[in-house]
């Protein structure tokens, strides 16, 4: 079938299940540069014994621990595998690995100081964002690091939006919280390219949004980002929380790619 690269008979067990003729046993033998196999019964098609009657079953065992170990840390749980294979078992890890990421992410409540100066006012935001009225969803960032970011808008009743959603309970759309928290990341983003105009950042995927209490007129809305892992080819993922005070509004995990402008 073309599958296991590089091995043979010396470093893998061929199992044959079925008693088959002996053209298709040399067919198979010249296929594993093995000649003079004259006879086979079902089982190692090499005629050699395995080591452990469940020999199959600990080199997928193995398979698991090995794959399991690209978690980064020891895992306090019990496993049940059926049938397992790499691709389940790296993708079972990643998850793990995320989930732990997501739970460390969870920093401390972004408390808005007025005396401090802002890392990045409007006029160098519009550098790396592309955005422009009436889309631009970020006045100003407090803090960035390499890993992190925190930034504010400010809900005003002066923006249009607020006089459909709603005409007697003014209310900032869930949609565009999730907007203003993707704009914030893709500044921590765009801050770690070389070259930042020529990039932008589209959205992926939306993971475990969920909003907690409604944002009104007059109200700041800090929003705090944290790369969950560094980038790889081109795709971020990011967890993200929004913040009226010291009340948490809106959070979630946010997949992102890094395209260059054409």
């Amino acid at each position: 079938m073309g599958l296991i690269k590089g091995g043979d008979l010396e470093n893998a067990v061929v199992i044959l299940e079925r008693e088959v003729e002996q053209e298709e046993i040399d067919r198979i033998a010249k296929m594993f540069n093995k000649p003079g196999i004259t006879e086979h019964h079902a089982g190692v098609l090499n005629n050699t014994k395995l080591r452990y009657p469940n020999e199959p079953a600990r080199h997928k065992l193995l398979d698991l621990i090995g794959d399991l170990s690209l978690v980064g840390q020891p895992i306090k749980g019990k496993v049940v595998a059926t049938r397992p294979g790499h691709y389940s078992n790296t993708r079972l890890a990643r998850m793990i690995r995320q989930e732990i990421k997501r739970q460390t992410t969870k920093k401390e409540i972004p408390l808005l100081d007025t005396t401090k100066p802002a890392v990045m006012d409007i006029q160098k935001i519009k550098t790396l964002l592309p955005h422009r009225f009436p889309f631009l969803m970020v006045d100003r960032i407090l803090e960035i690091t390499p890993s992190h970011i925190i930034g504010i808008k400010n809900a005003t009743y002066n923006e249009a939006f607020f006089q459909g959603h709603f005409e007697q309970e003014h209310v900032f759309p869930g949609v565009l919280l999730v907007e203003t928290m993707a704009q914030i990341g893709g500044i921590l983003v765009l801050n770690n390219v070389d070259e930042p105009d020529k990039y932008s950042t589209y959205f992926l995927k939306i993971d475990r949004m969920k909003f907690k209490h409604k944002v009104i007129p007059g109200d700041t809305i800090v929003v705090r980002c944290d790369l969950i892992e560094p980038m790889r080819r081109g795709i971020v993922v990011m967890y993200a929380q929004a913040f009226v005070g010291e009340k948490l509004v809106a959070e979630g995990e946010m997949t992102a790619q890094v395209v260059k402008n054409k």
